[in-house]
């Protein structure tokens, strides 16, 4: 692991304690609970904020995140309390009452998240004593999640601690194997909806029901039975983290981590394999389907073997990307097509606890005897200087690389990570088997054509 090279950006001993992020890969708190209750239906988002902190999320949370509109609840139609100066001086409890009276009646929800900014936090507003006088004719609760309390991935931390200590109860009779998936940060990780689809598509070809609550047309219901699953499924070195601890404090519900959404058959495979020894599933169901998809996969990629060993055969690569997605896809193109990795920036400041189990999953049981650079870097400008007088000749990276890669380093982008104004994200996804296939696809799109 190295530090970047904001030293010699500034020059040495010259490196300012606190400095400006130039377009940092995240937005605040409130976004982050913001992206998560309208990336589970039946949610419905009440702001308690200045008015431009719903439409900026808007267009710096959902449309960067694989240009995605808010939907019914999302964007321009989210509930706010819009406070200006008068409710500095003489506070917001008063229209936040309100706001939610006139929401719970005219907003078709099944849950009522309040999502608290950063001025009702520095002006004192009570928020949880005017949530809880609607909760015995709503289930509703309480995020506290100001913008200033960090960025995206903690705002979706803290939208959980909020259900969980509002509204969740013990349940009456634990479900077995069924599981609820944690660690998939909407809008965060661009391809949200196709890695919770795939992932519970994954666990019910070996007998396990898994809630993972977004897009699901019924979000809201899986939220509820949160305390009822025999296991938690943690997909990150440290999103959902926190929401497993609690729940296990609070529940007992035990958990299982995964460093990121598995990408391609070797990982997938072993997803499925401590998944089902977990669970005491047989052997022979589990290797039953592993065999089947990778013998189906392995023999699709065979149709684009040419094009991958006659074109561009080991070719260097670099990521800027979170955690998670640079973990995934740099182990695939490593492992599984046999590219040789140059350097892997992570661009979503992870805790400093859990920067080395991630720079050991990205340099570890590799199959090549080359290791990436590892670098933390939130700055863009930095994260461009760090790509420079390299060899790579693909970009894994965001909308903020791909306009300029060729151009300035060389390279071809392919867009992974958030910012991805550059691409509409439906339910496209990398995890999984056929994630293989889709991001091998794309691999090989970005430089075969005509003769």
């Amino acid at each position: 692991m190295t530090d970047s090279k904001a030293e010699e950006a500034y020059g040495p001993g010259k490196v300012p304690e606190s400095s400006a992020i130039e377009a940092p890969r995240f937005s605040c708190a409130l976004g982050g609970a913001l992206g998560t209750a309208v990336g589970i239906y039946g949610v419905v988002p009440i702001l308690h904020s200045g008015a431009g902190c719903g439409i900026g999320q808007l267009f710096g949370q959902l449309y960067a995140g694989g240009q995605n509109a808010g939907g019914p609840q999302g964007g321009t139609s989210t509930p706010c309390s819009s406070l200006v100066e008068h409710h500095v001086v003489f506070g917001g409890e008063e229209k936040l009452r309100d706001l939610i009276r006139a929401s719970t009646e005219l907003m078709d929800g099944e849950l009522y998240a309040v999502i608290n900014g950063c001025v009702p936090s520095l002006i004192g507003d009570d928020v949880n004593s005017v949530v809880k006088e609607f909760r015995e004719k709503n289930d509703i609760f309480f995020v506290r999640s100001s913008g200033f309390a960090r960025n995206s991935y903690e705002g979706y931390e803290l939208f959980f601690e909020g259900l969980i200590e509002d509204l969740l109860k013990p349940a009456e009779k634990i479900r077995p194997k069924t599981v609820n998936v944690f660690g998939i940060v909407p809008y965060q990780h661009v391809f949200w909806k196709g890695d919770a689809r795939t992932i519970k598509n994954l666990l019910a070809e070996i007998g396990i029901t898994a809630n993972v609550f977004l897009a699901e047309f019924d979000g809201a219901a899986q939220l509820r039975d949160i305390p009822a699953a025999e296991y938690n499924i943690v997909l990150s070195t440290w999103n959902g983290h926190r929401t497993a601890k609690l729940l296990k404090e609070k529940f007992g519900t035990p958990y299982l981590t995964f460093p990121s959404v598995p990408v391609g058959p070797k990982q997938t495979a072993e997803f499925l394999r401590r998944v089902a020894k977990v669970f005491d599933i047989s052997e022979e169901v589990v290797e039953r389907v592993i065999a089947r998809e990778e013998r189906r996969v392995y023999r699709f990629i065979e149709y684009g073997g040419d094009a991958h060993m006659l074109v561009r055969p080991h070719p260097f690569f670099a990521v800027a990307a979170d955690s998670g997605t640079a973990i995934g896809i740099s182990r695939f193109l490593i492992n599984e097509l046999g590219y040789l990795p140059d350097i892997v920036q992570i661009t979503d400041d992870p805790p400093e606890e859990v920067r080395d189990e991630i720079v050991r999953w990205l340099t570890e049981d590799l199959e090549t005897p080359l290791k990436p650079e590892v670098v933390f870097e939130t700055d863009a400008h930095l994260i461009r200087q760090n790509l420079l007088g390299r060899s790579f000749l693909f970009l894994f990276a965001s909308s903020l690389e791909a306009p300029i890669a060729l151009a300035e380093w060389g390279a071809l982008p392919i867009t992974v990570a958030f910012p991805a104004l550059n691409r509409l994200v439906l339910n496209r996804t990398y995890a999984g088997f056929d994630g293989a296939l889709t991001l091998f696809e794309e691999i090989i799109s970005s430089f075969v054509g005509p003769l």
